[in-house]
């Protein structure tokens, strides 16, 4: 066993993986897994560049992870980050505050490689389930972007595109620093268009209706759960591999496209960073189930921060 830190910097929040790991059989044994919303996205659609707040909250999610790293002796760090410093002019002060906190250098990966972490982390322990049909489609909606990964045992094709709850909340619904509560009729209509937009350009790679078992990551889809479970709290033992159907998410979706803020955030399951967001996380979600004619979608709380964990003790062997 291998005890390795994986860190995942994406566009809305910030996660710490740290397990033991044996990579010949599969292993993973979970010591610490937490998140953090720190919005560091925030405004990058629109200015191109990661707000001096956001890099704040960002590197004070990571003098945290720093102490629980050493705590648990981690023997190889590993920090990946995602869509929003990907995208920003400045993401040089980005690299060098979390150089300096952590020691490692963050990777700002590919689309293509974040799929691929994705598709491990969520596909590694599904395999030899009979219930489950080959191929997966691996979907990842994050706060940035979302990936769509299509493979058996290992990715055949991946494809990342610029439509996520972050960007589609502050593309569409923010008007003068304020989230429309609830959105308009209008509104809703044009991120449904940017969301069947961003599906054609990831089906010009991906054969995304080959799929058999629709496999959804990441926050939007995980509190979607929740809600479908009517869950008195997050409790993520009941949403791994939990399934909603189409029906379910369809009504979950509207719910929350009507809802106002404060009927949203009176959800025990609902973290409170994403009352704003998992609207439009919800319409992707929706929209792909639909695209891709998906009776249901399992649920998988294991996912790129898990394909990241066992890529890092890969490489320590």
């Amino acid at each position: 066993m291998t005890r390795v830190a994986a860190v995942d910097c994406g566009t809305n929040s910030i996660r710490l993986l740290v397990a033991d790991v044996h990579p010949d059989t599969g292993e993973l044994v979970e010591l610490d897994r937490r998140m953090t919303i720190v919005r560091l996205g925030q405004g990058v659609d629109r200015t191109g560049r990661l707000a001096p707040e956001a890099l704040e909250r960002t590197f004070a999610a990571c003098r945290e992870y720093a102490s629980v790293i050493e705590e648990h002796g981690a023997e190889r760090v590993r920090f990946v980050a995602t869509s929003a410093s990907r995208d920003a002019e400045n993401r040089d002060d980005f690299v060098r505050g979390v150089v300096d906190i952590l020691g490692v250098e963050p990777e700002v990966v590919t689309g293509d490689q974040e799929a691929e972490f994705s598709f491990t982390g969520a596909t590694r322990e599904l395999t030899g389930r009979a219930d489950l049909k080959r191929p997966y489609l691996v979907v990842d909606i994050g706060g940035g972007s979302t990936e769509f990964v299509v493979g058996e045992e290992h990715v055949r094709a991946a494809r990342s595109v610029d439509v996520g709850c972050v960007r589609m909340t502050e593309r569409h619904l923010v008007r003068d620093g304020v989230v429309s509560d609830p959105p308009s009729a209008a509104q809703v209509v044009a991120i449904r268009a940017d969301i069947e937009a961003a599906l054609d350009l990831a089906e010009e790679t991906v054969p995304l209706r080959e799929a058999r078992t629709l496999v959804g990551l990441a926050g939007s889809v995980t509190t979607v759960s929740a809600i479908a479970q009517d869950l008195p709290e997050y409790d993520s033992g009941r949403i791994h591999h939990s399934r909603i159907t189409l029906d379910r998410v369809r009504e979950i979706t509207e719910w929350l496209l009507r809802s106002t803020h404060a009927e949203r955030a009176a959800v025990p399951s609902m973290h409170p960073g994403r009352v704003d967001v998992i609207g439009a996380g919800a319409l992707v979600l929706l929209a792909i189930m639909e695209r891709v004619g998906a009776d249901e979608v399992v649920v998988s709380e294991h996912d790129i921060l898990d394909g990241i964990a066992w890529s890092c003790a890969s490489e320590a062997r």
